[in-house]
């Protein structure tokens, strides 16, 4: 593992504020990797030198017996299911080389009351004790009760956080600055962790030039969760999401790449080399140098 290695001050090549942070969403929108190929490409990257910034393969729940044929007898491989199948037919595999870390899956549609979704969502991280579950709650109606079920869940010791969309197709499917840093407020408020998905490949907020859709930066978001937990308020915590000059954002997020990230578990990325050459760039992972 990576963490044998040091660079030249006897650090890990990964901070552990970047351990596992992004998962390996490879077979997703826009990447949409065909699935032999997804997991070839995630031996690699746990076999790299960033092998500790990589999470689970992210694996839609219909391709899961696929995914089987695919590893060598003696292989283990961590992946995550990503619920394409109603909530009360996901579940895991009986296959000892698949070791699933976590389940996650939409509770609702923008609009709809996310509690039935929620409730069956709980229902499934009851029945599967040893797994984290995700509920992807809309960032619309009901978003704030939703939020409150699963917290008082989680605080009664079932493995259920939340989990929230940042990018899609769609304009409507990227939240503001205010409205993020709204809901990362929230999950502080109530000690609650959460995931983001979608559109969080580069460390910095920036303009796609194809579609005009602003996105996220996950420099930005390290920024702004650390921020909330200092107790920072909405408005404060969405200049930061809105910033689009890495300078006043790298020194706040340097001075914690010791620490869990608490808050923020971590996002899925179509790509792992986008994030880490921004992260190397940036000077917050120093490229793979080993001594």
């Amino acid at each position: 593992m990576s963490t044998d290695r040091r660079t030249p001050t006897d650090q890990p090549l990964i901070a552990p504020l970047f351990h596992r942070l992004i998962d390996d969403a490879a077979v997703f929108p826009p990447g949409n990797a065909a699935l032999p190929d997804a997991v070839t490409a995630h031996r690699e990257h746990r076999a790299a030198w960033y092998a500790d910034l990589v999470g689970p393969l992210l694996v839609p729940a219909t391709s899961v017996d696929a995914l089987t044929g695919l590893l060598d007898p003696a292989e283990r491989l961590d992946i995550g299911i990503i619920g394409d199948l109603p909530i009360d037919r996901l579940g895991v595999p009986d296959d000892p080389r698949v070791v699933v870390r976590q389940i996650e899956a939409a509770v609702a549609k923008r609009g709809e009351d996310p509690q039935p979704g929620i409730a069956r969502m709980l229902d499934l991280a009851n029945r599967q004790p040893e797994l984290d579950v995700y509920a992807e709650i809309p960032l619309t109606f009901g978003l704030l009760a939703g939020l409150d079920t699963i917290a008082e869940a989680r605080a009664n010791g079932t493995r259920v956080a939340a989990k929230f969309r940042t990018g899609g197709l769609a304009a409507e499917l990227f939240p503001t600055p205010v409205e993020l840093a709204a809901v990362i407020c929230a999950c502080r408020d109530r000690e609650l962790p959460f995931k983001l998905t979608a559109g969080l490949h580069h460390a910095l907020r920036h303009a796609d030039p194809e579609t005009g859709f602003t996105h996220h930066g996950f420099l930005n978001v390290l920024a702004g969760a650390a921020l909330a937990l200092d107790g920072g308020e909405v408005a404060d915590v969405a200049e930061v999401l809105a910033a689009i000059d890495a300078v006043p954002l790298i020194e706040p997020v340097r001075a914690r790449r010791h620490q869990p990230r608490g808050l923020w578990v971590g996002f899925g990325s179509c790509s792992m080399i986008e994030p880490l050459t921004d992260l190397i760039r940036l000077g917050l992972v120093n490229g793979g140098y080993e001594g």
